[in-house]
């Protein structure tokens, strides 16, 4: 496993793991809500974003998106899920930041209970004006 800055090369790749991860961990929000937003990530958000890469021997499986303190992304290729990608990604940040806040929509169980199991907290409750779903403001610090 290596993880380093990603190259504007790879912004597809990226993309494509946003892209394809969004819709299976959101399937409550309809489709076509992400395909509006492909183009914010690649001309808005990624660029503005520090963004890591995590690899096995053969190709980019995942990606993490730092904006100042802020988690604004941390996507797990759909076929590498479960293997430990994701912690990895989250600690390698976690040695570098002091603390970090992201937004998770509530119904998204999986990645609630991700950042729950590695000692983040939920701060307040929100609501996306984008979506209208729920979202949890969620926080870590060191300690």
């Amino acid at each position: 496993m290596n993880i380093r800055k990603n190259k504007k090369t790879e912004l597809n790749k990226l993309i494509k793991i946003w892209y394809e991860g969004s819709i299976i961990a959101h399937d409550f929000i309809d489709k076509d809500y992400w395909k509006s937003q492909k183009k914010e990530m690649e001309g808005k958000y990624l660029p503005m974003s520090e963004t890591f890469v995590i690899s096995n021997e053969k190709e980019i499986v995942g990606f993490v998106s730092m904006v100042d303190d802020y988690l604004a992304a941390l996507f797990i290729d759909v076929k590498h899920q479960g293997k430990g990608y994701g912690k990895r990604l989250l600690n390698f940040i976690k040695e570098r930041r002091e603390n970090i806040q992201l937004k998770v929509y509530k119904k998204n169980r999986n990645a609630v209970n991700f950042y729950v199991m590695n000692d983040f907290i939920i701060k307040e409750e929100l609501l996306d004006e984008q979506t209208t779903e729920e979202e949890l403001l969620m926080g870590w610090e060191r300690v």
